[in-house]
């Protein structure tokens, strides 16, 4: 597969990478699958799912306002890691 052939509505190959192994996990989880296998890898399934325009996606949610924390004494919280306040990703 050519990276230059992703769908014009994604609009770079870094997010077009994520998508297709945010797809891929869902697979491995069982996700009904859109088309007929082509290769036993889940990437790769995933990928020739994401260049037919098969999957539907959007950007989610806008982020929360980045304002310090209540407590603001600097201190870590819980659930805080190395990167700031720990947040799921949809």
């Amino acid at each position: 597969m050519h990276m230059a052939r992703f769908p014009e509505k994604v609009d770079s190959k870094f997010r077009f990478v994520l998508l297709a192994a945010r797809r891929a996990e869902q697979l491995i989880r069982g996700a009904q699958e859109r088309m007929p296998r082509e290769s036993p890898k889940f990437a790769r399934h995933a990928m020739s799912e994401m260049e037919r325009d098969l999957v539907e996606w959007d950007f989610g949610e806008a982020p929360e306002s980045s304002e310090p924390d209540s407590a603001g004494d600097g201190n870590p919280q819980p659930g805080d890691d190395a990167f700031g306040q720990r947040s799921t990703v949809n």
